[in-house]
């Protein structure tokens, strides 16, 4: 009997740890899922849409916006992006963080890996939620190039 109120209080605490802990990992799958959508904008040709992924201050700003529009009509490609490569300078941040974000992506049997850099900003805690806000995509680099 003495035993209960220890283990009630250590369950407790094991259900919110991992709660804090999922909401931290699904960070990473919700960044990836964004991006992944902007590609597919990119890959149909629609700035537009691309536009909507992008932090509002892209559409705002006239050489990002011609940047996108540029984007789109050189990457349009038929077929869906697969991205085969990722590595987010944000990954692990606790807090509020701003960083590159490595991708490598292809369109299978197609053509050959397309890399590119989106910044990434995220915001919030794990506690109070997390928020993942792209603001600008380059132009294809090297594949063996760094962002």
């Amino acid at each position: 009997m003495r035993r209960a109120p220890f283990i009630v209080v250590a369950l407790i605490v094991f259900v919110g740890i991992s709660w804090v802990l999922a909401r931290f990992f699904t960070t990473e799958s919700t960044e990836r899922g964004a991006v992944l959508v902007l590609l597919q904008a990119q890959a149909r040709g629609d700035s537009e849409a691309m536009l909507d992924r992008l932090a509002p201050s892209c559409r705002d700003d006239a050489r990002c916006r011609a940047g996108v529009i540029a984007l789109a009509k050189r990457m349009r490609r038929s077929g869906d992006p697969k991205i085969i490569a990722y590595r987010s300078r944000t990954a692990y941040a606790l807090g509020a963080d701003t960083g590159l974000t490595r991708v490598a992506w292809t369109i299978v049997n197609r053509q050959l890996p397309v890399v590119q850099c989106v910044l990434v900003r995220r915001t919030g805690t794990a506690l109070a939620g997390r928020r993942v806000s792209l603001l600008r995509v380059s132009a294809p680099i090297d594949n063996e190039s760094d962002c």
